[in-house]
């Protein structure tokens, strides 16, 4: 028979166990991140020399002031702005109108149209660039920025859409039956008692392809060849030269790529956390 002091015993050993565990996540969860910021921070003469060291004698700014003062990433960084927010923008509204028509509506050719939209989720991106960047070619989209976002834009919205609809299918459709029998049009019921119950998944929607769009290299390194129209993952390589590699400026860009992506989710985490734990709890 388990005494009270063994079983508050165990309960104590458990939850240590699990704060240990988190722990060892956490440490290797972080540690590429502070390797990035080390090596950004270590000046270039001690990066071979020091050998391998958890924090450098001595620390340096020049990476920092040489990313930002003596080299093309700003304008990298902005190109990567405006690509990603504006996919993120559009994926997410076509997303979201698309979810709500496959959960609301029945139409011929539901069922092939979402099995087609599947199915391109399972081809792998290499195998396109080709054919894209023939059919772009001809109508001038090539190294631009819109022909990017019509890029991301595409390749996000299958997805994009069957999240929005697994969004819509737990809200209950008598909610709205409820405002269309008060007076509201289908139209004035989505966007005063559907659309604000959605805004998780659309948080959701809105994170997963800003990500996707912010760190994707493929189609930005063969579809952009102009400096001022690359975006900051193909922009890393031109601290790659022939015969070196500037492996602190490398650094130094990548932790200030990272700060974007830190406040966009700082805006959205409420949404976010609600909206990838919404699916645990409904149905």
């Amino acid at each position: 028979m388990i005494t009270v002091g063994q079983s508050k015993a165990r309960r104590l050993a458990l939850h240590a166990g699990h704060t240990a565990g988190l722990a060892v996540f956490m440490v290797f969860a972080m540690f590429p991140l502070f390797w990035l910021v080390k090596i950004s921070l270590t000046p270039n003469n001690l990066l071979y020399s020091e050998g391998i060291t958890l924090w450098p004698s001595s620390i340096t700014w020049d990476n920092y002031q040489f990313a930002l003062l003596g080299s093309r990433f700003p304008r990298f960084f902005l190109n990567s702005v405006v690509v990603s927010l504006s996919s993120a923008a559009i994926v997410t509204l076509v997303a979201a109108a698309g979810g709500y028509a496959f959960s609301r509506f029945r139409f011929a050719g539901k069922v092939p149209i979402m099995f087609v939209m599947l199915l391109t989720q399972m081809v792998p991106l290499v195998m396109l660039i080709a054919p894209i960047f023939k059919i772009m070619s001809p109508l001038g989209l090539t190294n631009s920025l819109t022909g990017l976002i019509i890029v991301y834009t595409a390749f996000n919205v299958p997805f994009a859409t069957f999240l929005m609809q697994s969004f819509f299918d737990g809200i209950p459709r008598e909610l709205e039956d409820a405002a269309m029998i008060d007076g509201c049009t289908r139209l004035t019921a989505l966007r005063r008692v559907i659309f604000p119950l959605t805004l998780p998944g659309m948080g959701a929607t809105l994170g997963f392809v800003f990500t996707a769009a912010w760190s994707e290299l493929l189609f930005a390194l063969m579809l952009i060849n102009s400096d001022d129209k690359m975006t900051f993952p193909v922009g890393m390589l031109t601290f790659v030269t022939k015969f070196s590699v500037d492996f602190g400026q490398m650094m130094a860009a990548g932790v200030l790529a990272l700060i974007p992506a830190c406040i966009f989710f700082a805006f959205i985490q409420r949404y976010l956390i609600q909206g990838l734990t919404a699916g645990a709890v409904k149905g």
